[in-house]
């Protein structure tokens, strides 16, 4: 749940800290939080107090100045962490991000690096939205579950990350199977048989796969290549033979050729008289 801070940053550093607040230029833009001289562990203290009140807000903001401050010190790397996780949990995704990937530029072979990525990944993981809206951030949840998986295969992060790419693979295939019968609503039955071929070469251990191959059966056939949806329910009954896909599949098949033998008795040439 996202919590709505009651007072402003710089008032929340007042309270937090009961420092008086040092002079400011006059050309310090709104909402830039001013700059306190203050020792790194009341900070942090602050910032953490913060976070365990739920003002993610102030939290991040104060774990930011832990690191403007004591840009140097044990303490300023550990803030940056702290801060990617106060934004996440304030749902402040990009902010979150940005942080994390600034930890990872300052501190790539850091032993918190991991959690650097599953962060970022979380961040785009919570933002993936349904199949009839663009897939750009279900793709680069999926780009930053990979990397976390190929960098840290052993790390506690791993198995959690290997379970949402799963998920994630099967909404990518999701949004391919929408747009294919989309455009097999309409006759493009080229356009419809492309999306469906991506899912069963792409896709092919998602849940839409048996689906995709009952469209192929039929996608081909409207094309006029009855050999290809045979194939395709072929594959379909030899993976999936007791779903509802393979029985349609084979319908149509089946329906398919009593027309090919109607359409041959129809045009069959007739015979030839034998001479006398």
């Amino acid at each position: 749940m996202r919590i709505t801070p009651s007072r402003s940053v710089s008032l929340a550093l007042i309270v937090a800290c009961a420092l008086p607040l040092a002079a400011c230029g006059g050309n310090r833009s709104k909402g830039d939080v001013p700059y306190v001289a203050r020792d790194v562990s009341t900070l942090y203290a602050s910032a953490k107090k913060f976070l365990d009140s739920g003002r993610y807000p102030e939290a991040a903001t104060l774990f930011d100045e832990v690191e403007r401050q004591h840009p140097y010190s044990i303490w300023a790397r550990r803030a940056q962490l702290m801060s990617a996780f106060s934004y996440y949990l304030d749902a402040n995704y990009t902010k979150s991000i940005e942080s994390a990937q600034r930890f990872l530029a300052v501190h790539p072979g850091n032993r918190d690096a991991a959690y650097a990525y599953y962060l970022i990944a979380l961040c785009y993981y919570e933002q993936i939205s349904d199949v009839t809206r663009d897939q750009k951030i279900t793709q680069q949840a999926l780009d930053a579950l990979g990397e976390l998986s190929r960098r840290y295969p052993a790390s506690k992060y791993a198995a959690d990350a290997r379970l949402k790419i799963d998920l994630v693979r099967d909404h990518l295939a999701g949004k391919e199977m929408e747009i294919g019968r989309f455009y097999e609503t309409r006759g493009e039955w080229l356009g419809a048989t492309l999306r469906f071929r991506r899912v069963v070469d792409e896709y092919q251990t998602t849940t839409h796969t048996p689906e995709a191959l009952m469209r192929l059966t039929e996608t081909y056939l409207a094309l006029g290549v009855p050999v290809e949806a045979k194939k395709a329910a072929a594959v379909l009954g030899a993976n999936y033979p007791g779903t509802k896909w393979y029985d349609h599949a084979y319908k149509l098949i089946e329906r398919n050729g009593d027309v090919r033998e109607k359409r041959e008795k129809r045009v069959k040439p007739p015979k030839e008289k034998k001479s006398a």
